[in-house]
Formats: C-alpha cells, sequence, structure tokens
C-alpha cells in the first residue's frame, strides 16, 4: 500500500518562533515527526503562539488557535490529529468537538488504561518535561486509590527543556535526553520501588524509549505507542471525502 493510501497523520505543531523562511531541522529517527516512525504521510499545522512555556504553563487562550490548526488538518487530509507536546491534552475535549476525526493531543490519554494492565500493588510512572505543572486534570484520574499509584517526575531542571523555552528552541543531542531522562527515572525508582511501568508524556522522549526500555527492563508507552494504536483504528481514507466537523 503507497504511503498516500494510508490513513494519515495530522500533527498540531509547536510555534518555535521561527522566520517563515528559517529551515528546519530534520525529524530525528523514531521521532513523532519522522514519516518514517509511521511509515506513511504526516502533515504538521503550526499551532500560533504555542510556544513551549505558554503550553505547560497552560494559557486558555491557545484554544482557538489549536481549534484553527486542527480544521486546518482535516482540510489537507488528515485522518488523526495529535499533538507535539503532551501539555495540549487540555485542548483534548474542544479538538475532539471541533473535527469528525479521532483526536489523540497526549499520551496521558493512556494513564487510565495502563493502570488496569498493572497488579493493584504497583505502580505507574509518567515522566514529563516538567512535573510541576503535571498537575490532577491532565492525569485524567478519579478515584484516590488509583491516583495514588500514578507518580509523576519531570525533567524541568535539565538542559533539554532549558533549551527548549529559548526562541527559537534550541535542539540537544540525543544522549543528552537520554541521561536527563534515565536519571529522573532512576530517582524515581528509588522513591518508589513498586513502578511497574513508565509512561513518557513529552513528545521528544521517543527517540530515547527503545534505551530506555533496554536499560530499565520495564514496559514504556509514549505519544507514538498512542498514534499507531489510533492510526490502526482508521480506515482505508477516500481522500475526497469531506470530513470537517
Amino acid at each position: 500500500m503507497a504511503l498516500q493510501d494510508r490513513p494519515a497523520l495530522g500533527i498540531l505543531e509547536l510555534d518555535e518562533g521561527l522566520a517563515p523562511d528559517c529551515p528546519r531541522l530534520a525529524p530525528r529517527e523514531g521521532s513523532l515527526l519522522n514519516p518514517a516512525t509511521f511509515d506513511r504521510e504526516i502533515i504538521t499545522e503550526i499551532v500560533e503562539g504555542a510556544f513551549v512555556d505558554v503550553i505547560i504553563q497552560g494559557d486558555p487562550s491557545l484554544e482557538d488557535a489549536c481549534l484553527a490548526a486542527a480544521k486546518r488538518l482535516v482540510d489537507r487530509g488528515a485522518d488523526v490529529i495529535c499533538a507535539d507536546c503532551g501539555f495540549l491534552v487540555r485542548h483534548q475535549a474542544a479538538v475532539s468537538a471541533a473535527v469528525n476525526v479521532p483526536v489523540a493531543l497526549s499520551s496521558l490519554l493512556l494513564v487510565p488504561t495502563l493502570l488496569r494492565q498493572l497488579a493493584a500493588a504497583q505502580k505507574l510512572a509518567v515522566i514529563t518535561a516538567d512535573s510541576r505543572h503535571c498537575t490532577e486534570d491532565l492525569i485524567g484520574i478519579e478515584k484516590l486509590e488509583d491516583r495514588s499509584r500514578v507518580v509523576i517526575g519531570g525533567i524541568e531542571d535539565g538542559e533539554y527543556v532549558r533549551n527548549q523555552l529559548v526562541r527559537p528552541s534550541v535542539r540537544v543531542s540525543v544522549d543528552q535526553i537520554e541521561r536527563e531522562v534515565a536519571s529522573c527515572i532512576r530517582q524515581l525508582r528509588h522513591e518508589h520501588p513498586d513502578i511497574a511501568m513508565l509512561l513518557f508524556e513529552c513528545t521528544g522522549f521517543p527517540v530515547v524509549t527503545a534505551a530506555m526500555r533496554r536499560t530499565t527492563g520495564l514496559p514504556i508507552y509514549d505519544v507514538t505507542d498512542l498514534c499507531r494504536m489510533t492510526l490502526a483504528s482508521v480506515p482505508v481514507p477516500i481522500r475526497n471525502e469531506c470530513r470537517r466537523g
């Protein structure tokens, strides 16, 4: 099957503050923005004003820009919509209501499902870019006994996040991301020996997921797993069909 005959992934992309004529760096192997990650077409639309600090802190004024970008993605042929920052889960309900294709803006949507994969005595660790802003409302857990089984760790004090906050952002090495994520995981596992599974919130982490699975020996989910599952549920598209909500 040709790439164009497979369901296309639409991505709400961050605003990096780049000039329109500024060249973009090639997506890394295994990253959300790399078409080879999904072996299919990827369509992107920048969410105007969606700078990393604005998204992480949860500025509600971003919602209109998210909706506009999502509708442009559908108009361009996207069959599934995700986002290049897990914190955009705050706009999951609004975007889902605005378009009539499946919307999966964040790996955080997986939290309730992953908890049910584990024994009651085991914990799920969420590794995020910034644990200070990965708040209760983003986790999607209502029962107190379930919430106590979710632990959150972040790399907000590291070089990766610091460079993401620069406009335009500055790319750090994969090795640096791996070191920061590994350090966070080690600390969490020291504090919570009953951690049995990891979930990466940050869309920058899939480039180290495979390495972290080998290092930790634990199951790890990230946004690319959610996207693959959602794409697999979508029938072969009819490109001339109007699907905009």
